[in-house]
């Protein structure tokens, strides 16, 4: 299971994006962090992201 949190990135924000697709849950908190807080995250930025945190 893939999980990434907005707060987790320093946003005062409760989204939470999670699933078994990693590329979903890339897409999603990708299209959540663009869209909500005007930051675009790469693929692979977001990728890194998951992998500090452990969680592949």
């Amino acid at each position: 299971m893939v999980k990434l949190e907005c707060r987790d990135y320093g946003f005062s924000c409760d989204f939470v994006s999670v699933g078994s697709d990693l590329s979903k849950v890339i897409e999603e908190f990708g299209k959540h962090t663009f869209e909500e807080h005007g930051i675009e995250y790469s693929k692979e930025a977001l990728m890194q992201f998951i992998l500090r945190k452990g969680g592949i």
